[in-house]
């Protein structure tokens, strides 16, 4: 096994680093990472629908999709991702129980009793400090999961607060948990670089021919080049949601307009309406079919077409907050 140093804290690079590996890599493979602030979409999600955007834009928080399945998470500098690349047969790769065992160990060699509760969610007292997910490329299996230390809770539950009703998809949808720090658990406190020094123990002890490394300059800049290329990209990260349809709603001091939008690849396929032959509607399909759906697209059809708007007394503002 390789134990591989990763102090990159750039969550692009990081998200990039994991789709290179598993690809890539010829030997098992542990890592442990940090994030700054960054919302972490599963690969079948609907990016709108899980985050709180309006937040995540005022906070300069990003949302990135990563190549694993199952639900969001939130990540910091007080939380820590692991990692496990490992080979095998291709319908016993995915095995959530093997990987997060380590983790469990370590911490109830701390006296805490932590357990893996259904599919994925590790949980002390029955609160989740860790969601975990996994990704097959042939005969690969890349495992990882989130641990909360002494993550900023309060940012994490206002990232992942989304309009779920205003939505109709078939996207996999995250599971809601109330969340806990592990420290708050710990009967002796410790800092995470402690915390992370005891996991490193524990892998080498129970691998001890375990060799550590540092990613090569080749490797750094062939992961830089795919974050550029992909993890960078709002068609990866919001244009790779699976189709759906969202609710629109403009309500302002004059106007009040509901209409529903049909959104393929990211992208306003059709405007809906009840009432087909009203020429507002048909002009809001003219307007806004083919246009992206994100704030800045629908601010550049509104400054396109702002006499329109200010007939019908709709602010700038108040027609971004209804798309989203």
């Amino acid at each position: 096994m390789i134990i591989l140093n990763r102090p990159q804290t750039d969550p692009y690079f990081n998200l990039a680093a994991e789709e290179y590996l598993v690809k890539n890599t010829k030997k098992p493979l542990f890592m442990l990472w940090q994030n700054t602030q960054t919302v972490v979409i599963g690969k079948h999600q609907n990016a709108l629908k899980e985050v709180n955007l309006n937040y995540l834009r005022e906070k300069n928080i990003p949302v990135i999709r990563r190549i694993s399945g199952g639900g969001t998470v939130f990540h910091d500098l007080g939380n820590l991702n692991y990692s496990f690349i490992d080979f095998g047969a291709r319908e016993s790769l995915v095995n959530f129980k093997k990987y997060s065992q380590p983790i469990l160990e370590v911490l109830q060699n701390m006296g805490i009793d932590a357990q893996l509760v259904g599919k994925s969610d590790l949980k002390i007292n029955e609160l989740k400090f860790s969601g975990n997910a996994s990704h097959v490329h042939k005969n690969t299996v890349l495992h990882h999961g989130t641990l909360l230390f002494t993550s900023q809770l309060n940012d994490l539950e206002s990232s992942i607060k989304g309009k779920v009703e205003d939505y109709s998809d078939k996207a996999v949808q995250s599971n809601r948990s109330t969340v806990t720090n592990i420290q708050s658990h710990l009967k002796t406190p410790m800092s995470l670089q402690d915390f992370k020094q005891q996991i490193f123990e524990h892998i080498l002890l129970t691998n001890p021919n375990a060799e550590k490394r540092d990613f090569t300059k080749e490797e750094i800049n062939e992961i830089q080049k795919l974050a550029d290329t992909k993890y960078k990209t709002w068609e990866w990260n919001f244009g790779y949601s699976p189709r759906y349809q969202y609710n629109v709603d403009i309500a302002d001091e004059k106007s009040s307009l509901s209409f529903m939008i049909d959104v393929k690849n990211g992208k306003i396929e059709d405007v809906i309406f009840e009432s087909k032959s009203a020429s507002v509607f048909l002009e809001l399909r003219s307007i806004f079919v083919g246009s992206n759906h994100k704030p800045d697209s629908i601010a550049e059809i509104y400054d396109s077409n702002a006499e329109w708007f200010n007939t019908l007394k709709i602010k700038k503002s108040n027609l971004i907050k209804a798309f989203f």
